[in-house]
Formats: structure tokens, sequence, C-alpha cells
């Protein structure tokens, strides 16, 4: 397809749903990147700080699914698009995912209070910034998705967009990595977090790796997308 005729296309059966795709992993990121500060202030135990982030980062999230919803509505039956509706759609799906784990990743840290080890937190907060490198990397992918969707289709732009999906998938193993030592690490503590402190960090471990694990299903489905267009 031509540029001019996707432009046409766009200009005739509605708005085009790719620059609030942008805007919605955008949303989202801002929304991890409260949770990381929430957890540094956790971690400092500073609860009253933590508190309101949490509620930042779920004022966030319910932002991104009003993006969501407008993007869904955008989808009509009349829009004509470069690539199949329905694999949007599909697309949409784990990238709404990445702000919803960091609601529950915010609102799990408020469940239960305590002094977390000085090896224990390092090992948390190492997990979180590979997690935000994942989510980094996941933007600058939509923002090229964007831009490839609404102008061309080129070879070169192609590869550079799966070249990018790589690079996601690559940070999103790294957080794997990271979540399996933080485990290991917060039962190396066991006797001073006790059954229930072990709980908790486990869990919010797994809530933290779940918001690089949408962040790297978003980008398989991306690639899919382009692939049968």
């Amino acid at each position: 397809m031509t540029t001019e005729y996707i432009r046409s296309v766009l200009g005739i059966f509605g708005k085009s749903p790719f620059r609030p795709l942008h805007t919605h992993a955008e949303t989202s990121g801002k929304a991890v990147k409260k949770v990381s500060e929430a957890l540094i202030a956790y971690c400092d135990c500073d609860y009253e700080r933590v508190n309101v982030l949490v509620e930042e980062v779920s004022e966030l999230e319910h932002d991104a699914d009003k993006i969501k919803q407008s993007i869904r509505k955008s989808l009509t039956g009349s829009i004509m698009l470069p690539v199949n509706v329905n694999d949007l759609l599909l697309f949409l799906k784990p990238q709404d995912s990445i702000a919803d784990h960091a609601q529950a990743s915010a609102y799990w840290l408020i469940a239960r209070q305590g002094k977390i080890p000085d090896e224990v937190r390092e090992s948390i907060m190492e997990l979180m910034d590979l997690v935000l490198a994942t989510i980094d990397a996941y933007e600058i992918l939509v923002d090229a998705l964007a831009d490839l969707l609404e102008m061309s289709f080129s070879k070169r732009e192609v590869e550079d967009a799966m070249a990018l999906v790589i690079k996601v998938g690559l940070q999103e193993h790294l957080a794997d990595v990271a979540d399996s030592h933080a485990k290991m690490v917060i039962f190396k503590h066991e006797s001073e977090l006790g059954g229930a402190g072990v709980y908790h960090l486990i869990e919010l471990v797994n809530k933290i790796s779940g918001i690089a694990d949408s962040a790297d299903s978003a980008a398989d489905r991306l690639r899919s997308m382009l692939y049968r267009r």
C-alpha cells in the first residue's frame, strides 16, 4: 500500500488508532515508573509516600483503560486499515495488561508493611530496573510501529521494527533471570522475613515480572500482526 492510499483511507473512514496506541503504551509506561518510585519508598519504609504513589498508579491505569476503550470504539466495521483489525485488538490486549500488572504491583505493596533486608532490596530493585528497561524498549517499538503503519511498509522499516521486537524479548529475558535471582535471595533471608514476609515478597516479584511479560507478549503479537498484514 502506498503512503497516499493509507492516508486517504484513514481520512475517509476514521482517525488512525496507531498514535493512540502509542499514547496508551506511554501512559502504561508512566504507571510502571510510578511503581518503581513506590517500591523505593516502600524499601525506605516511607509508607505515606507509597500510598500517594499507589493512587497515582491507579489513576494512570484508569487513563490507560479509557484510551483502550477509545481505540476499540475507533475500530468500527467501516474503518479500513493496513493491518487486520482483529490482529490489532489481539495486540492491544497484552499491551493493556502492562498497566494492569503495574496497578496490581502497586496495590500489593500496601498489602503488608515490613523492613526488607538490604540484599533482598538490591535484588528486587535490580528486577525493577530491568522491567523498566523492557518497558522503555517496548515504548520505542510501539512508536516505530505507529510510524510504520501510518507512513509506509518498506522492507527496511519492517526489519527495524522486528529488531526492536527482539530487543524487547532480550530485555524481558534479563528480567526473568533477575526474577529467579530475587526469589533465591528472598528465601535465603526466610528467617528474618518470616513466612508471611517471604510470601509477600515472592508475590511482589511475580507481579513486577508480569509487567515485563506483558510487554514481551504484546511485542510478539505485534510481530504476528506485521507478518500477517
